[in-house]
């Protein structure tokens, strides 16, 4: 099959490069766990503080509109920062790049943290701002490193990788509730997620591959970003990832209420649904890879699509709560493979992964700002269930662009 993952050799850069990869084999395998554990980390860290926004909100003795409002500020700096990210990627190289987004990151906390402390929402506003920019940077950056090694070692990964991403949400979500139930004040709790992230990721980016040196006399090349913006199979994969990133975050926003208020049952079974769909999609995320050896790339974001589309129509029109909770499982399971899929897509060709992964995170990124509002906007008129649907045209669209994934011939030009 012309987009499986065994199609090109193994242990080769990128295609039409020439170069011959002089990577021992357990150097790749080190970088395969350091990987891991980026996408791990950065899961416990968002988690961590996201877990305790109602302490941080009473903190700063803001409403919920208030809030909302301030939470923007990290939407809008990981947007700004999305499209310098490649740029920056392909000038210092993953590791340097992931340690510079993880000490944004932890920076951020501590603004945060400082402002929950002497209740001054500019503060914390500044710090979710530079947070924001620093998952941004962070996120590209380790998804180049997670194709680059996927690449070398000839397996589809990305999908475990992004299932470790989910896996440190689940440990943060309980950090979290945990600090909150002990008691513990929540700006102490951020400055120890702040020392621990940018501590963890500090070890941990010494594990990545190493980056080539460049010849002597020779010039880093130009990164080629508005090149990218132009190339319409990376515009078409950016597509492909908005269409499921959009599928998955409405379920992450609104599937507990929509569960709540259309099913009439209270706020625990709510949160039931929205744990069936968070586990069944990282369930799905360990097992992805051996799906996209057997039957290919886009065969298996077809299938999840469909999959996906039953699982809302059981959530929208089902008529009792357990056909819901079974919607919602198969609802987590199509949503889990399309922004993997996507970031390996982009980063077929070893030299432009990093522009093409900014360029693809950038169109895909804004499925997490436009998402809630319009889905709000709809529940307004005619219910929360029914405002769900607006999924179906996400879906459609990834349906029709996941050929777009195929890979590239041989000569890596796309």
């Amino acid at each position: 099959m012309a987009d499986q993952a065994g199609t090109e050799p193994t242990g080769t850069g990128p295609a039409d490069s020439g170069q011959v990869d002089t990577v021992p084999h357990v150097v790749v395998d080190r970088a395969r766990i350091a990987v891991g554990l980026a996408f791990w980390v950065s899961g416990l860290a968002f988690a961590s503080w996201i877990s305790r926004t109602p302490a941080i909100r009473d903190a700063l003795e803001l409403s919920n509109a208030q809030f909302g409002l301030l939470l923007l500020c990290m939407s809008a700096g990981a947007v700004s920062a999305l499209p310098l990210s490649g740029p920056l990627v392909h000038a210092i190289g993953p590791r340097r790049t992931v340690l510079a987004g993880a000490t944004a990151v932890a920076v951020g906390m501590l603004a945060v943290a400082a402002g929950a402390t002497f209740g001054t929402a500019l503060l914390a506003g500044a710090g979710l701002l530079l947070t924001g920019a620093g998952v941004s940077s962070w996120d590209v950056a380790m998804n180049v490193e997670g194709a680059d090694v996927e690449r070398r070692l000839d397996r589809p990964l990305m999908p475990r990788f992004h299932a470790g991403f989910s896996l440190g949400t689940v440990t943060g979500a309980l950090a979290g509730a945990g600090c909150a139930w002990l008691g513990v004040p929540v700006d102490w709790q951020l400055v120890v997620t702040a020392v621990s992230t940018i501590a963890l990721i500090a070890v941990t980016v010494r594990m990545f591959l190493p980056v080539p040196a460049r010849e002597p006399g020779t010039s880093a090349s130009r990164s080629g970003v508005l090149r990218a913006w132009r190339e319409p199979r990376t515009l078409l994969i950016g597509l492909l990832v908005l269409a499921f990133a959009f599928t998955e975050g409405v379920a992450n926003d609104w599937i507990t209420l929509a569960v709540v208020d259309g099913y009439g049952v209270g706020d625990a079974l709510g949160a039931v649904a929205f744990g069936v769909f968070v586990a069944a999609m990282t369930g799905a995320r360990m097992i992805g890879g051996a799906a996209l050896q057997r039957w290919g790339r886009v065969s298996v974001l077809r299938g999840t699509a469909l999959l996906a589309l039953v699982g809302l129509v059981l959530v929208v029109f089902g008529t009792a709560l357990p056909w819901a909770l079974f919607g919602a499982l198969l609802w987590g399971a199509g949503a889990s493979l399309g922004f993997p899929v996507g970031m390996s897509a982009a980063a077929d060709q070893a030299d432009r992964a990093a522009v093409r992964v900014s360029v693809v995170s950038s169109i895909g990124y804004t499925a997490f700002l436009a998402g809630p509002p319009l889905v709000g906007f709809l529940a307004e008129r005619g219910g929360i269930l029914r405002a769900l649907l607006v999924v179906l045209g996400a879906l459609a669209i990834g349906l029709l662009v996941a050929g777009a994934t195929r890979r590239p011939e041989p000569s890596g030009r796309s």
